[in-house]
């Protein structure tokens, strides 16, 4: 009897113990979800810190950037339309001619003679076709006769007539106001018809043309502005008057002629022009060059982080590059992108994000100004 007592007393002994270790246990470790909690902390501490910041498309104006040249709106060869000596150059190289100012001058030779000579056969038929006109009339005459009469009259009045215009012709004129490009005679050559005699060229408007590539040409409209630098530094504006619809074969362009003012023909034909010109607005994103990175396959991108903070590299195609950052297309309306440390994390790396102080998706990302 007294032995189980004993032995009751040990068993109720070794429980209080056992209950006794167990409480101690709670209150000096965590329980699971508390120790997964610091073991999640404990990880994200491990993981590297990128700076980030979240920003959203806007609208940007597209603008295409181009060199190109200034022509002339018209350059015209003048030719001499009659054959003869020169004997003067009225106009001078480079200098302006209005419309019908001569040019140069050929000598008059015996077209005077030939010009009397022309009347006076024109008077004599005139005075022949009246006397068989009259006789015709009185029965004397046939119509036959009368017919042959007035055929001649009619002849010599076309000789008189281009008698006329070949002396006309010995002064060549400038075919519209322009500047004179060209003399490539002097006083005393003999020039034949169709020879040329002078250049002129319309510099107002002048045109600047440049080669709109196949996959931009579709933004360019007849009638949109441009915006032009010439190579001398001078900022003009003008207007896309011609876009061609038929394109190089060689050369996959389109050619797109800009008009512009030039009433002192100041801008000359041939200078180098650089040319933007508006392609209408895209959705974009602004973001500073220094986020821009190069993947393995020299692919041009941003890091991104996505909601699992994976890092991620997105291709990107610069739309813009502007004093304030670069627009660049390709990205989701809505991006987190790494500005700093992308160059130190890979794609599909896990890293900690760090949203910038004062970020805002308005900011261009990259900005630390």
């Amino acid at each position: 009897m007294k032995r189980s007592y004993v032995i009751a007393g040990g068993i109720v002994a070794a429980v209080g113990l056992w209950l006794a270790t167990g409480l101690i246990g709670d209150d000096g470790d965590p329980a699971p979800t508390e120790r997964a909690t610091a073991d999640a902390a404990a990880a994200s501490e491990s993981l590297p810190s990128v700076q980030v910041r979240t920003l959203d498309a806007a609208s940007h104006d597209r603008r295409l950037n181009l060199f190109g040249r200034t022509e002339a709106g018209r350059a015209v060869e003048v030719r001499a339309e009659t054959g003869g000596r020169l004997v003067e150059l009225v106009a001078e190289k480079g200098r302006w001619v209005d419309e019908g100012d001569v040019i140069v001058r050929l000598a008059m030779e015996d077209r005077q003679s030939r010009l009397r000579e022309a009347e006076a056969a024109v008077q004599q038929w005139q005075q022949k076709f009246e006397a068989t006109q009259q006789l015709s009339k009185s029965g004397f005459q046939s119509e036959v006769r009368k017919a042959e009469d007035w055929a001649a009259l009619e002849a010599a009045e076309a000789r008189l007539a281009a008698t006329r215009l070949d002396i006309e012709r010995i002064e060549v004129r400038a075919p519209f106001r322009g500047v004179v490009d060209a003399l490539p005679v002097e006083v005393g050559d003999v020039v034949e018809v169709h020879d040329p005699v002078a250049t002129v060229v319309d510099l107002d408007p002048i045109e600047v043309v440049v080669a709109v590539p196949e996959r931009m040409v579709g933004g360019v409209s007849v009638g949109s502005q441009a915006d032009i630098r010439l190579v001398t530094g001078r900022q003009l504006t003008g207007a896309v008057r011609y876009l061609a619809r038929m394109g190089s074969s060689e050369t996959r362009t389109f050619r797109v002629e800009i008009v512009v003012d030039n009433p002192d023909g100041a801008i000359p034909e041939g200078l180098t022009a650089e040319v933007s010109l508006p392609l209408g607005p895209i959705a974009a994103h602004l973001v500073s060059p220094a986020v821009l990175t190069l993947n393995d396959a020299g692919e041009l991108g941003v890091k991104t982080i996505d909601g699992d903070g994976e890092v991620a590299f997105r291709p990107v195609q610069i739309i813009d590059d502007t004093t304030n950052g670069m627009w660049v297309g390709g990205l989701p309306e809505r991006v987190t992108v790494i500005t700093v440390g992308q160059e130190f994390v890979r794609d599909g790396q896990r890293v900690r994000p760090v949203e910038e102080a004062g970020a805002n998706s308005a900011a261009v990302a990259g900005d630390t100004s």
